[in-house]
């Protein structure tokens, strides 16, 4: 039990970020000596958690009183009845871990030479360096490569063998083709040196590239096990900046002439955790065996449990705030509440950048919004709501990652709905052991206008299916050329899907989609102010219903 255990609760209040104080642990031991059993204690000391996580506390070193206050609360809530098991079997909110702040996430860095991953733990400043932006494409780049050399089929053989007639797919260093014949196999990231040229550059050396013949027609490569199409590894959007791989050979001027093209393959993420184990990327803490079997079991049992995800909330147009009245008074005359809400931006229909004039009206605007929410009894109880920025909302600069709205907007609101969370953008969500990443950006327009060859047609020609591809493969949310979307050089590691997330939800204002892309859910909920959709998703089975009004 944890009343013999002191070091398991000072381990989970590490987890969440928290010290305790001598006095402060014996505090938590009283407060779990109400509890007989430890499944038991393991759920109340995660409502602990919880609400701690929700109070102003002044530092994250814990002392008697700031336990003490939660702590009393939680066990008069107790006897008197208010905490209950729910009958609808809805999952404690303990079980929901909200990121809403992506600065704070540990920063990892492969070593090519030990083959592990270490968290960097210096000082990490907005405004990083010459070297910082270096490291970002040294990062994404080491990120890829340590995946790709897990795959069978382009991993280094042990020994010396026979091959095909289609030749090897060993991964062959840019700066090794000087002098070499025939086909080879390169991994690097598209880059323009110089006007109209494009590069392709490893951490050896770069070498211009012709694109004119890269095809996408399917190219069979025979292995022992199964035939490999460098269709699979074309789909998606090539862009400069982005991580591929490509298959060609050098010309006599020193060109490398790309015959296929495509992105690295993509890992399953269980294999990825199991190389590296122990290693929190996502940065919601890692759970022991014991804890992950409980989260397993609540996440089956919360099958009433459901998101409601809005994007393109413009809080000065009369018609969107009526239609969302509408779907926010339907909700709560439901039996059984959806649990989060999450609403994206951008909340005004035209941007709010530095030299807007409109700030004072878009705060009165979010506490009509809170006004609205107020009004429904149910939601205000049950439901837990979180507002993630869009890229025209108010913030320090465009750069990604974005960080959450001002105090200044949101004091309205938060007058009216006090426990709503205002996040960053992208926000991480763990929901029991599933892992949601959220991501406000009108991706798939930019990348549409920045792809360097057209992608296939094959398999599929619907572009958010491309799109859902470039992301995954790439590791990365927004692969995008850093002067078509800047991003802040030292924070990009925010913005990595590695190992990948059960589910990614993209807010774009392209319209409503939904796709399952190598057991990844991705879906976009559409404009709400445009085409009047959301999505509603159930975390316990992975379901996605695509909402929306009638027009009209």
């Amino acid at each position: 039990m944890y009343c013999g255990n002191q070091k398991k609760i000072q381990k989970k209040f590490k987890l969440w970020g928290y010290t305790l104080k001598v006095e402060a642990l014996n505090e938590v031991l009283s407060f779990l000596s109400h509890y007989q059993d430890v499944p038991s204690q393991d759920e109340a000391l995660d409502v602990l958690l919880d609400n701690l996580q929700h109070q102003s506390l002044k530092s994250s070193i814990l002392d008697k009183n700031s336990v003490h206050g939660v702590a009393s609360l939680l066990l008069k809530a107790q006897t008197a009845g208010a905490v209950e098991e729910d009958s609808s079997n809805c999952i404690s909110s303990a079980a929901l871990r909200i990121i809403d702040d992506i600065f704070i996430i540990p920063k990892f860095r492969y070593d090519p030479v030990k083959k592990f991953f270490y968290e960097y733990t210096g000082r990490i400043p907005i405004h990083g360096d010459a070297s910082a932006k270096a490291f970002l494409y040294r990062d994404r780049f080491l990120l890829l490569l340590q995946r790709l050399y897990r795959d069978p089929d382009f991993s280094r053989p042990a020994f010396s063998s026979e091959r095909s007639q289609f030749g090897s797919r060993e991964i062959s260093p840019i700066q090794s083709l000087i002098g070499l014949t025939g086909r080879r196999w390169v991994m690097g990231v598209i880059s323009q040196l110089e006007d109209g040229h494009f590069y392709l550059e490893d951490l050896t050396a770069a070498v211009e590239i012709n694109l004119s013949n890269a095809i996408s027609s399917k190219c069979v490569v025979k292995t022992e096990a199964y035939y490999f199409t460098v269709q699979d590894l074309f789909s998606g959007f090539v862009l400069e900046n982005t991580i591929v791989l490509a298959e060609g050979e050098m010309l006599l001027d020193g060109i490398f002439q790309v015959k296929t093209c495509g992105f690295p393959p993509l890992e399953n993420r269980d294999k990825s955790i199991s190389a590296f184990p122990g290693i929190d990327f996502f940065g919601c803490g890692t759970l022991t065996k014991e804890e992950t079997l409980r989260f397993a079991d609540m996440e089956k049992r919360a099958v009433n449990d459901m998101f409601v995800v809005i994007s393109d909330i413009w809080l000065d147009n009369k018609d969107t705030m009526t239609r969302l009245e509408e779907v926010l008074h339907e909700y709560d005359k439901q039996d059984v509440v959806p649990s989060l809400f999450i609403f994206m931006g951008n909340f005004s229909s035209h941007p709010c950048n530095l030299s807007s004039d409109s700030f004072s009206s878009l705060r009165s605007q979010f506490g009509e919004l809170g006004q609205i929410i107020g009004a429904c009894t149910n939601l205000m109880q049950q439901s837990r709501f979180l507002l993630i920025p869009g890229p025209d909302d108010p913030g320090p600069s465009t750069a990604l990652p974005r960080c959450a709205l001002p105090k200044y907007i949101t004091e309205e609101f938060k007058k009216h709905i006090p426990n709503a969370l205002f996040s960053s953008n992208p926000c991480r969500v763990k929901f029991c052991n599933q892992e949601i990443t959220f991501f406000r950006q009108d991706l798939l327009y930019r990348m549409r206008r920045s792809c360097l060859i057209r992608p296939s047609t094959e398999e599929t020609s619907d572009p958010f299916k491309h799109l859902v591809a470039t992301i995954t493969h790439q590791g990365h949310l927004c692969p995008l050329p850093l002067t078509v979307q800047p991003i802040i050089w030292n924070y990009d590691h925010c913005l990595h899907l590695y190992p990948t997330p059960q589910t990614i939800v993209l807010g774009d204002k392209s319209e409503q989609k939904e796709f399952e892309y190598a057991g990844i859910k991705c879906f976009n909920p559409g404009s709400f102010s445009t085409d009047s959709t959301f999505v509603a998703y159930r975390p316990y089975n992975r379901e996605v219903e695509l909402s929306g009004l009638q027009k009209g």
